[in-house]
């Protein structure tokens, strides 16, 4: 009987972390006798560094609306897992003596794409390790949603509807940057959620022309404001070739340092509309859980335990076509779940008249 359980959460912090790890250590509690609940400091460089405890029941009580994670967490890429740097650590050696230190039985990563990869590294050196999918960005291949995602579409919504009073006040154009790097979802839903009227994503390289004439149009009609939000990893439709660091250096070299603020200048100085930006940043990762990635992180750790219960290691949870299921992590890890031109939310967003920029 599986009695050991580690967890830990990495990558960047989100709503619902707390929630999902309340739900793992209850239903295990629940589910198997003699459980003890280890807790991983600060994501895999905790287990890298051996940072652990053995954690008491009433630690996963009041947690199930806080923000954040209890455990801390930290960014420890992929990339750098078989590196050893400056320190001569060996890390995934490392990790696996500490699993073994710990005395665990299984060991539960709470993450996102990152922490997938490094998860299934290690099932395949032959640890215990169960997944669990986190990330505002909604980007794990496998699952319908990830938690923390829904918060993160609320948070921006209210920032577009803010920003839709003082557009309207003011007559402005305002330009709103939100968090992906290299999917989407995020913005398009909060967009098409929000009321904008041109929506930029990563998936969709955009004409800088086709915004600046979707604002004309709308100017042309009375319309004395306008709604643009644009994904951090957006590129325009010259870019599409070049690398991530590469599309720094030019914008960076045009003296802008954002990809709303350039769109932003192109806009005002082609139109004659004052344009502002709007950055909301790490607050869309921050804060308590909505109600639905209270119950989505509830389930997803239940559906966590029921796995270590059954002995069924090598899989991370998942939520298909509104049933909980799982997917083995070998499939998962280095698999991005992008937006696609034939998804419902782009075929919604284009017959309601938002312009993608293309």
């Amino acid at each position: 009987m599986t009695k050991r359980i580690g967890i830990l959460t990495s990558g960047g912090d989100c709503p619902g972390l707390n929630a999902a790890i309340r739900g793992v250590a209850r239903a295990a509690y629940d589910r198997m006798e003699g459980v003890e609940i280890i807790g991983i400091a600060d994501g895999y460089s905790g287990l890298i560094k051996g940072d652990y405890r053995v954690m008491d029941k009433s630690e996963f009580s009041g947690i199930l609306t806080l923000g954040g994670t209890i455990l801390g967490t930290a960014r420890t890429p992929f990339k750098d897992m078989r590196k050893i740097g400056d320190d001569n650590v060996d890390k995934v050696s490392s990790m696996m003596k500490n699993y073994e230190k710990m005395g665990l039985d299984c060991l539960c990563t709470l993450g996102g794409n990152g922490t997938h990869k490094t998860a299934n590294l290690l099932s395949e050196e032959g640890l215990n390790v169960i997944g669990l999918p986190k990330t505002i960005d909604n980007d794990l291949w496998g699952t319908d949603v990830t938690f923390g995602f829904h918060t993160a579409v609320d948070i921006a919504t209210d920032v577009i509807d803010r920003v839709h009073t003082t557009a309207a006040s003011h007559g402005r154009v305002m330009v709103v940057e939100l968090m992906g790097n290299k999917a989407g979802w995020l913005t398009i839903y909060s967009g098409v959620a929000g009321g904008a009227d041109v929506v930029v994503i990563p998936e969709i390289p955009y004409d800088r022309e086709t915004v600046i004439e979707a604002v004309r149009k709308r100017a042309e009609r009375g319309k004395a404001f306008s709604i643009v939000a644009i994904a951090e990893g957006a590129v325009r439709n010259d870019e599409v070739d070049l690398k991530r660091k590469e599309i720094r250096e030019k914008r960076s070299a045009e003296g802008f340092t954002s990809v709303s603020a350039r769109l932003a200048h192109a806009i005002e100085a082609t139109t004659g509309i004052e344009t502002r930006v709007v950055v909301p940043g790490h607050i869309q990762r921050g804060g308590s859980p909505s109600a639905y990635d209270r119950v989505l992180s509830t389930k997803f750790g239940v559906q966590a335990a029921e796995l270590i219960y059954q002995k069924k290691f090598g899989y991370t949870v998942a939520l298909q076509k509104g049933r909980l299921t799982e997917n083995k992590l070998s499939d998962v890890a280095g698999k991005t779940k992008l937006v696609t031109l034939d998804s419902d939310i782009v075929r919604a967003a284009r017959n309601i008249g938002i312009c993608l920029g293309d």
